[in-house]
């Protein structure tokens, strides 16, 4: 060893730290198995939450896998690559997070015991791969159809989505969410697109989960500015605009000399003209309601006032491209090029008091394809996580419409493609064969979980549902966490999006793969840490756990 660590700091420099072959991978596994471990509680409807507490003391109590890894200061590389596995299977499809992780988790536990057994990580690797694309297409056999129109099955996929999460309210928040897709849902060259971006999620503490409510229009955060302007107005003409309705003040030092009352006056006085100016320009656009993206002056809001023209500003840049999708108007950056083409249009804006602070509600617009959820809820943190269970929802249910296929929920077609794929190693035979089945016995462990989180025994379940998934009538049985047996589940009505198991199965075995290609870990001595000391690769203040 101190051989070794002479030739390595011959090349690398004084104080460079160098782990090899086996020491690194058991390393990497190490932690790949314990970032895992620490989500793999919360899956199922019976999941438990993590409370997260950062270094200002903000809280974040969550039962979604993406929240949490993302929330915990993991510092590890392998362990920021589990927490990306989360990411992507967020952004992909919405929903599945806990499941890509745990997933991966448990392919790495497998290939440490195939790593023990002699068996080259190349020969892993390459099982792995072959076992991922079987498993993608066994998942595409055992799937069933969807159709757009079939809103009963939608609403299951998005309540199961949902279970766990914001479980009292699932039922109530489903119907919201399938209306909400049902509404921005578009057909492209006979293509079905659902752009999520025109479902706006709206927080308001206060009342309860069950008084969520779906509106037809853009919600704002804010309020009338001035209290002279209505609060109401019917076929609503909307000017959108990026700029203040102020006297701009000039980029450079000035110096303005005034020696007589009079050339103070005439200096405010052209102040008060360059304000009714902008005015004016606004009604003669036929505008009689402006929102902005910047400030307002307060004579500014005066004059607006004797118009009658309703105004609201410092709107969020993401609140303004909604309004400009659902109205049709045009965010104008120069007050001078304002015109009639660019006023977008709305059945009424009106303001109403929520849970004691005044919003701006922008309904019947002209295109109905945005829509906003009003989330309500007791506390921030009960809000916080319906946004959370709302996002998956949206994202589950839009990935089963896309993709035209779903399968059954509760670890039922885990069993299903484990099963296949054992069959599918026999035929392959070498060492690739104990790979494929390692891939199969790691699928297994969402029902396992799913067993365990509902205070099931975990061998009784997978003997009892591999005993079921051995006749061909069993293929839909699955773990019922709510009566703790095993039954079958689509009778039951649990149902996922076939899209949220690929992608799961993708970024599940390119991790792994990834993780198991590394059999060296080098620590260069010229970088060291902020606190001027080599990461210790061994232990688990690498993760920062």
């Amino acid at each position: 060893m101190a051989e070794q660590q002479q030739q390595d700091n011959a090349f690398m420099g004084e104080g460079a730290k160098r782990m090899r072959g086996k020491d690194a991978q058991r390393i990497n596994i190490l932690i790949a198995r314990a970032v895992a471990q620490a989500i793999k509680s919360t899956l199922g409807p019976k999941g438990m939450d993590k409370m997260i507490v950062d270094d200002l003391g903000d809280v974040i109590i969550s039962n979604d896998g993406a929240t949490i890894l993302s929330e915990m200061a993991i510092e590890h590389p392998i362990g920021k690559m589990m927490v990306d596995v989360a990411k992507t299977q967020d952004e992909e499809v919405g929903d599945g997070t806990t499941t890509a992780v745990v997933l991966a988790g448990t392919l790495m536990e497998k290939a440490e015991k195939l790593l023990d057994d002699s068996i080259h990580p190349s020969v892993i690797i390459k099982g792995y791969r072959q076992a991922a694309e079987k498993a993608k297409q066994f998942y595409g056999e055992v799937a069933d159809t969807i159709d757009f129109k079939d809103k009963k099955n939608l609403k299951v996929i998005a309540y199961t989505s949902m279970t766990g999460k914001a479980s009292e309210s699932a039922e109530e928040l489903s119907d919201i969410v399938v209306k909400a897709i049902s509404n921005v849902a578009d057909v492209e060259e006979d293509k079905l697109v659902i752009d999520q971006d025109n479902i706006k999620l709206e927080k308001k503490t206060g009342g309860s989960l069950k008084d969520t409510q779906l509106i037809s229009g853009i919600v704002i955060d804010k309020e009338i500015v001035h209290t002279g302007m209505p609060r109401n107005i019917n076929n609503a003409k909307i000017a959108l605009l990026d700029l203040a309705l102020e006297i701009k003040e000039p980029e450079n030092d000035t110096k303005i000399q005034i020696s007589t009352p009079d050339e103070l006056q005439a200096f405010i006085d052209q102040e008060e003209k360059q304000l009714i100016e902008m005015v004016n320009k606004i009604k003669s656009s036929g505008a009689n309601v402006v929102i902005t993206q910047k400030g307002i002056d307060d004579l500014a809001q005066h004059y607006l006032a004797k118009e009658k023209i309703i105004a609201v500003r410092r709107v969020k840049k993401s609140d303004m491209d909604a309004l400009a999708r659902a109205t049709g108007a045009t965010v104008v950056t120069t007050i001078k090029e304002l015109s009639s083409k660019d006023i977008g249009f709305a059945g009424k804006v009106f303001e109403k008091k929520v849970s004691g602070d005044a919003m701006v509600f922008v309904e019947e617009c002209k295109n109905p394809k945005s829509v906003s959820i009003l989330i309500r809820g007791g506390t921030e943190h009960i809000v916080d996580e319906a946004e959370r269970a709302l996002v998956d929802a949206i994202g589950s249910t839009s990935s089963a419409i896309k993709t035209g296929k779903i399968l059954v929920g509760a670890g039922s077609c885990e069993m299903e493609v484990a099963m296949k794929l054992r069959n599918y190693a026999k035929t392959i035979g070498g060492r690739e064969q104990l790979a494929i089945e390692s891939f199969a016995e790691s699928l297994e462990i969402i029902p396992r979980t799913l067993a365990e989180t509902a205070g099931l025994d975990p061998i009784d379940a997978l003997v009892e549902l591999r005993s079921k998934h051995s006749k061909k009538e069993g293929k839909y049985f699955g773990v019922n966490v709510y009566n703790g047996k095993i039954s079958d589940m689509k009778n039951s009505r649990v149902l996922e999006p076939l899209q949220v198991k690929i992608q799961a199965i993708n970024s599940a075995s390119e991790v792994a793969e990834m993780i198991l290609r590394i059999d060296d870990i080098i620590l260069g001595s010229s970088k060291p840490s902020p606190q001027g000391q080599m990461p210790d690769m061994g232990g688990m203040q690498g993760m920062g756990m």
